[in-house]
């Protein structure tokens, strides 16, 4: 089982934007792989630290995370946190630690310590809209995307200005003793080489646009606005970069008759007075097909039937919800001179006196069990 983002961190659930910061930068200095070098455990604590802050240091992800915990991130490529590397970390965190660490952040990109620093390409977003049937039992969607790859023939050489390192390191005596600030070298822009030689075609960084298909795992019961990650779909990056990532927003579409509640779905039944008196059967939508309920004799407006694991497979994997069908009895607005008269006769009429049974719940305790 995960170990929880908060405690990894070190702060309550209730913790600031800034505490949460503050508590990453913390321990990310203690456990930097430069100041623990061949300390396994260390770099893993390093690692955790960076998936919790990646969650958690951004108002959606943790937002999603208080409400469904690990389970908001499972699926293909995870939903934005799980699965970082180190080039992941230093890509997207590097920036957190100021002047920790000689004044220019990492020194280096899978190496630590001064090797060739690993550029990641720029992450491509899109859009993927499902039907509440894929939604509710998961899908497999193939989409085409247009990324930057590295061209056929392309070669480069070591950048001259940073001797392959990526940065410019500058040593500036002061009254406090000689102190290294490092920053990103100009020429190569971080990457550490420079283009040689390109085919017709390429960019300056040796990159060309091509079309890729790209298979998307989508877990049951994800919901609007989910954003799943495909690790390395990206645009590539120049020289040894790796590529970054296909971020993908979820738009679940509006079903004509079933409406969503969590993991549970609902579905509004309107029936006529004498299917109400005398008891009917009825077909309605679910997800898969029609199902056919049993309606007993003198039911009630307003009553709800529950038609165990017809709802939504839970994100999490643990089984699913319920369809709710909501009974609605359809009084008529026009009525003719025949059926006027037999209402009348049945007005004072005993048998159609209300008597409610105490089985027969109240409006607010129906919408009272609907949320519990």
């Amino acid at each position: 089982m995960k170990e929880d983002y908060y405690e990894i961190l070190g702060v309550s659930k209730g913790a600031s934007a800034a505490e949460i910061k503050k508590a990453y930068r913390k321990k990310a200095i203690e456990f930097h792989p430069d100041k623990n070098p061949g300390d396994a455990k260390a770099e893993e604590m390093f690692k955790k630290s960076a998936e919790a802050y990646e969650v958690l240091g951004n108002p959606d992800k943790r937002a999603k995370y208080d409400q469904f915990g690990h389970a908001a991130f499972d699926g293909s490529g995870g939903f934005g946190g799980g699965g970082m590397n180190m080039d992941d970390i230093f890509s997207q965190f590097g920036d957190i630690f100021g002047g920790a660490f000689g004044g220019g952040g990492f020194s280096g990109f899978g190496g630590f310590g001064g090797g060739q620093r690993r550029v990641k390409g720029s992450n491509l977003r899109i859009r993927v809209k499902l039907t509440l049937e894929e939604v509710a039992n998961g899908v497999e969607k193939k989409v085409k995307v247009r990324r930057k790859r590295q061209a056929e023939g392309v070669t480069y050489k070591t950048c001259p200005t940073c001797n392959g390192t990526g940065q410019i390191t500058k040593i500036t005596n002061t009254i406090l003793g000689r102190m290294q600030t490092a920053a990103t070298c100009s020429t190569c822009g971080g990457a550490g080489q420079t283009i040689d030689k390109k085919p017709s075609g390429a960019d300056a960084q040796g990159l060309i646009v091509e079309e890729e298909t790209v298979s998307i795992k989508i877990p049951p019961g994800v919901e609007d606005g989910m954003q799943l990650k495909v690790s390395g779909k990206g645009n590539d990056a120049p020289g040894n970069g790796i590529a970054g990532d296909l971020l993908v927003a979820i738009e679940t579409l509006e079903h004509e008759t079933l409406k969503r509640e969590g993991d549970n779905l609902h579905y509004d039944l309107y029936i006529s007075m004498p299917e109400a008196v005398l008891g009917s059967s009825k077909e309605i939508d679910a997800i898969g097909g029609k199902v056919r309920i049993k309606l007993e004799s003198g039911i009630q407006s307003g009553k709800i039937l529950r038609l165990r694991g017809k709802g939504i497979n839970s994100l999490n994997g643990y089984g699913s919800g319920d369809l709710l069908v909501h009974v609605n009895v359809w009084t008529p607005k026009n009525i003719n001179k025949e059926q006027k008269e037999f209402f009348e006769r049945m007005q004072d009429d005993d048998n159609f006196a209300p008597r409610p049974e105490k089985s027969d719940k109240s409006f607010f305790e129906k919408v009272k069990d609907m949320f519990s």
